[in-house]
């Protein structure tokens, strides 16, 4: 496990698990939750609370192993454009396999490339840089 995450938590409401963005600057929990009977996941930085269509994590996975290559993050808020070729804007991509947004709170849809990687990361799915700026991440094959 790298310096980027941490091994703390479960992913439970009572024990979410406990990260750090990309670039280690600022910590955030993630858990698993539900909303209208659909997995989700539920990211909490300070008190904004963001929530993810928890498919994201196979989905994610299964687009970097084809990619088979390092994808940049591109982390950026719902009202701006998402740098293409991105992981922020595959997130977003009416191409992706649910054909949108898996952010799932309007105003607070964006920010995907930044909250999801680290916890893909704390799964063993991906492995993700930790640089000030411009990072990126890669699938750990299954």
């Amino acid at each position: 496990m790298s310096d980027g995450t941490s091994a703390l938590g479960s992913g439970t409401p009572e024990d979410p698990w406990q990260l750090k963005t990309p670039p280690l600057t600022s910590d955030f929990t993630m858990h698993r939750g539900e909303r209208g009977g659909a997995a989700i996941l539920v990211c909490t930085v300070g008190k904004t609370v963001l929530h993810y269509d928890a498919r994201c994590l196979d989905h994610l996975h299964a687009m970097l192993v084809a990619q088979g290559d390092w994808i940049e993050l591109g982390s950026a808020d719902e009202q701006k454009e998402a740098k293409p070729g991105t992981v922020e804007a595959w997130g977003r991509s009416p191409d992706n396999p649910i054909g949108g947004w898996y952010g799932l709170k309007k105003g607070f849809r964006g920010r995907f490339g930044m909250y999801v990687p680290p916890l893909m990361e704390r799964l063993g799915l991906a492995e993700v840089e930790h640089n000030a700026r411009g990072n990126r991440m890669r699938a750990i094959p299954a």
